[in-house]
């Protein structure tokens, strides 16, 4: 009996190597077979016939989609979700696999063998990046990714590069509704499993480099930066609102210089935080968490952090004013904010505007 799962092959400019992939997947007896042509030249798309005749050799429904330009790895996949989603009968989900032989027939069966399992759950194959043979520019890029996603989304996810993934059919319809054509669309693809609490396990597999990674199209520079493009709107209404807050603050104290330093200090934290707030409010609901409904409970759990994050933030500016004068106020209030930024980000994320 075939395994219920469709193994989903995008490449670009393929050689030798699919037809290898392809020839492992065959001898594993899966339902199905999708590859999809991004835009190859004319001269490596004879690998795609071949491949398609290795899958008819071995009685295998294979189907060839075909883009006339190179769209992005992104779209790739959508396309090939697209032409899935029309007719998934017999199929729990899909296996997606790069085409340059980088993943194991082993860890491919593993990853469907658990989605068949539990077919409500996403399974990310991981590589581990410690290895010494491991490209300095992958270790860098999963590095770095991997410590934005876990503070920055709360996700903690050891390889965020990995095209082995195996994707249940209650995720895809979700997946094919999501933005970008390119490596962001796997960083997408992530995000959106912790907006909406897709179920998720990682399944550590072989870290496999050929010729240094020179068939990867991941550019850590240029790709890299397309993706913290993604992260850097949950930043961006921090910094606003923060701006505010210190414009107000610092004009308030030069206002209200002329009493107490502790009523000073009080007050200006106050009216600086109360606008700042509002502005903030609005900005992380809609923009950065996009949350919809439930107005009433996001605003209450909001200002309970924003009185926790004032009290706390008056009480160590004045402390520490009363030690070093008040002519150390910017400077103060800036390390105490930031500090408390960090602790209000995360309790934002996963306490105010979770979804659910």
């Amino acid at each position: 009996m075939a395994n219920p799962v469709t193994i989903i092959i995008p490449s670009l400019n393929p050689d030798e190597k699919l037809l290898d992939v392809v020839e492992s997947i065959a001898e594993a007896d899966f339902s199905r077979l999708i590859l999809v042509d991004d835009g190859s030249k004319a001269e490596n798309r004879v690998y795609f016939d071949r491949a398609l005749e290795i899958a008819k050799g071995a009685d295998i429904p294979a189907v060839l989609l075909r883009h006339g330009k190179n769209l992005g790895k992104g779209r790739a996949l959508k396309t090939a979700f697209n032409h899935y989603l029309c007719d998934t009968e017999g199929c729990v989900g899909v296996v997606t696999v790069d085409g340059d032989n980088q993943h194991g027939i082993e860890d491919i069966k593993s990853c469907a063998q658990a989605l068949v399992k539990r077919p409500d759950t996403i399974f990310l194959g991981a590589r581990d990046f410690s290895l010494e043979h491991i490209p300095p520019r992958s270790r860098f890029g999963n590095r770095f990714t991997s410590a934005l996603f876990r503070f920055v989304c709360g996700l903690r996810i050891s390889d965020t590069q990995t095209g082995l993934r195996a994707i249940p059919n209650s995720c895809l319809m979700d997946f094919l509704d999501l933005a970008g054509e390119r490596f962001e669309y796997e960083t997408n693809m992530l995000l959106e499993m912790k907006a909406k609490g897709f179920p998720f396990q990682e399944i550590p597999i072989q870290t496999v480099y050929l010729d240094e990674n020179k068939s990867s199209h991941f550019n850590p520079l240029v790709d890299s930066l397309r993706i913290m493009r993604v992260l850097f709107r949950f930043l961006a209404s921090s910094g606003a609102s923060w701006l505010v807050d210190m414009g107000l603050f610092t004009l308030l104290q030069f206002l209200l210089r002329g009493i107490p330093i502790t009523a000073s200090v009080f007050l200006s934290t106050v009216a600086a935080r109360l606008c700042s707030s509002l502005l903030n409010l609005a900005l992380n609901r809609i923009v950065v968490f996009r949350q919809r409904g439930n107005l009433r409970d996001s605003v209450f759990r909001y200002y309970v952090v924003c009185a926790v994050q004032l009290l706390a933030s008056a009480g160590l500016v004045s402390g520490l004013l009363h030690s070093l004068g008040r002519a150390w106020a910017l400077p103060v209030k800036l390390c105490v904010d930031t500090l408390l930024f960090l602790a209000s980000f995360q309790i934002q994320r996963e306490w105010v505007f979770r979804k659910g």
